[in-house]
């Protein structure tokens, strides 16, 4: 009837006026199928550029289109599939069976695997519904070197930790594709349109790999030796440019399977644990204790109480013996604070004895003279009130009484290296300043950021801040640490025909929980410091005690017996160069 004609103009008039660009774009996305090419990740390299710490090996995906199987085909593909890939044949099936453009079988497998199912096409004459397209697989070739540091990937190639995570925009790419149009029926209508896919950049980390491995391997005896119930860390700082130049924690774990425990000890614990558990371990493990945790540095903070006192002129000449005495303790509001050689004091030093002896009545008395308010300006121009910014993910910052807060007690114990938390990495940041001659040096993890499209090199700054203490004050500080090595309680870290300087440092891990902290800090050459090291082993239960002297400062002289005629043989490479 005329009535019914006019209202299909109306209703035909209304779907193209108000639905017409919405079924246009569903008509579109329906017959426009579109596959994703995964971009390579950036390669990982160490400082020298010769070591490809972490690499993108080229891999293959499968991916179907349901629409494009026939009926009678679908169970024999879903037979092939979950044989050749080993999948479940019911799951593959109910994909085949899905109305939907475009379903994923398996991502990132050898091309081994994939040549199976083309031979298993072309001989079964399957040429439509199948895709086998190019994808990337990250792969770590050292295993579990500098694991903390260097992170890895999910499935999807997106950085989950580490430099993976931090520099994720810079090394994942930009992915291509495959799109085709296809009619109603998902029968192809002309050639493929193939956008490839641009490589990530790539990174030179500050990390060598040489002296990584030297670190990881003496970390490793000395937490099994000492027995270190929660591990240890160790890092190694150039403090004339920041750079870091190893950063270990143990245990490590594998990059290439991050998700599976890694010691024989964690194998065993692990047989035990339910899901939540086990995740909780898992991320424990990927723990980079070096940035991520807290602890008391202990006698090892002495050497930033010497330095403020030398820069306030309250201490000129360190070698002046008899300008403090130590009677085995302090009176401090009240509170008697004992040297821990109060059964036979040391009596009568120099401020060099009695950094040589870790004296803790000396810097009480030191920090008492400096006051609160000057010696708080001192922590803020050592970084130590903020994160160092190091770029990388996870970053503590310290834990410090307010100031306004802070009476003599607290002074007292901050004068030594107790009552407060940093992390190694603040740590060995403030020690590297005094050995970059006074000056704060921020520490950097990347050295360099390549292009991938074009080759250029961009390097990553060197970023200094104030000058903290004087040059000369700095040399002072320097030539006492010497001294602490050569006959002080960091004896045990000499290295025959090198100056090296250090502190040892003992704490408690918290208040009455039975645990310790042990740790030393090394510098050499103090006379041209090329390299500031800081070892940090916790709760060591071990027959050889928790002494830092005893325990770490060892671990210092066995490292830098293999690390300093190291850099000696680059310095002579690079001169000849």
């Amino acid at each position: 009837s005329a009535a019914s004609d006019v209202y299909k103009r109306q209703r035909l008039g209304y779907i193209q006026l108000v639905w017409g660009a919405e079924l246009n774009n569903q008509a579109t996305s329906q017959q426009s199928q579109s596959r994703k090419i995964t971009a390579k990740r950036g390669t990982i390299y160490d400082a020298t550029g010769k070591y490809e710490l972490a690499v993108s090996s080229s891999v293959e995906a499968v991916t179907i289109n349901p629409t494009n199987i026939s009926k009678e085909n679908k169970e024999k593909v879903a037979k092939a599939l979950s044989d050749i890939f080993e999948l479940d044949y019911e799951k593959v099936l109910k994909r085949l069976n899905k109305r939907s453009s475009i379903e994923t079988i398996v991502k990132q497998v050898e091309k081994s695997k994939t040549d199976e199912l083309r031979k298993w096409m072309e001989e079964n004459q399957i040429t439509r519904g199948i895709n086998i397209d190019e994808d990337s697989k990250r792969y770590y070739p050292y295993g579990d070197l500098a694991a903390q540091v260097i992170g890895f990937c999910g499935n999807d190639n997106q950085g989950l930790d580490g430099i993976e995570a931090k520099y994720n925009d810079e090394l994942k790419g930009t992915n291509g594709k495959i799109e085709r149009q296809t009619n109603a029926a998902g029968e192809s209508l002309g050639d493929e349109e193939y956008i490839s896919a641009i490589d990530g950049n790539s990174l030179i980390l500050t990390i060598d790999m040489t002296i990584q491995s030297i670190v990881e391997k003496y970390l490793e005896e000395a937490c099994i030796d000492n027995v270190c119930t929660d591990g240890g860390s160790i890092i190694a700082m150039n403090p004339k440019n920041g750079d870091i130049l190893a950063m270990a924690t143990y245990p490590a774990y594998d990059l290439n399977s991050p998700y599976e425990p890694h010691t024989d000890e964690q194998k065993a614990e692990w047989k035990n644990l339910d899901s939540q558990d086990r995740t909780t371990a898992m991320q424990k493990m990927w723990r980079n204790k070096a940035i991520s945790d807290t602890y008391e540095p202990g006698s090892v903070f002495k050497t930033i109480t010497s330095s403020a006192a030398l820069e306030e002129g309250i201490v000129t000449d360190i070698d002046k013996q008899g300008q403090f005495c130590c009677t085995g303790g302090i009176e401090v509001a009240g509170v008697r604070i004992k040297c821990w050689r109060y059964y036979r004091p040391h009596g009568s030093e120099s401020l060099r004895l009695a950094l040589m002896n870790s004296c803790n009545p000396v810097f009480i008395g030191l920090g008492q003279k400096i006051g609160v308010t000057k010696y708080y300006e001192y922590l803020r121009k050592f970084g130590l009130f903020n994160k160092t910014g190091i770029k990388l993910p996870g970053e503590a910052n310290s834990i410090f009484i307010k100031e306004e807060k802070a009476g003599p007690v607290e002074l007292a114990t901050i004068s030594f290296g107790q009552r407060f938390e940093i992390t190694p990495l603040q740590m060995v940041t403030a020690v590297s300043s005094i050995a970059n001659k006074g000056t704060y040096i921020k520490p950097r993890i990347v050295k360099s950021i390549i292009n991938s499209e074009t080759g250029e090199k961009t390097d990553m700054p060197i970023e200094t801040g104030e000058q903290i203490i004087s040059k000369e004050n700095a040399e002072k500080v320097l030539s006492m640490m010497n001294s602490v090595v050569s006959e002080g309680t960091g004896k045990n870290a000499k290295v025959e025909g090198y100056q090296v300087g250090g502190k040892t440092g003992t704490s408690e891990d918290g208040v009455n929980t039975g645990k310790y902290v042990t740790s030393f800090c090394g510098v050499a050459n103090t006379d041209d410091p090329q390299i500031v090291l800081l070892i940090t082993l916790y709760n060591p239960t071990g027959e050889g005690g928790h002494q830092g002297g005893g325990v770490a400062a060892p671990v210092g002289g066995k490292i830098f017996s293999e690390v300093l005629p190291y850099l000696d043989s680059k310095a002579d490479i690079d001169k000849i160069m």
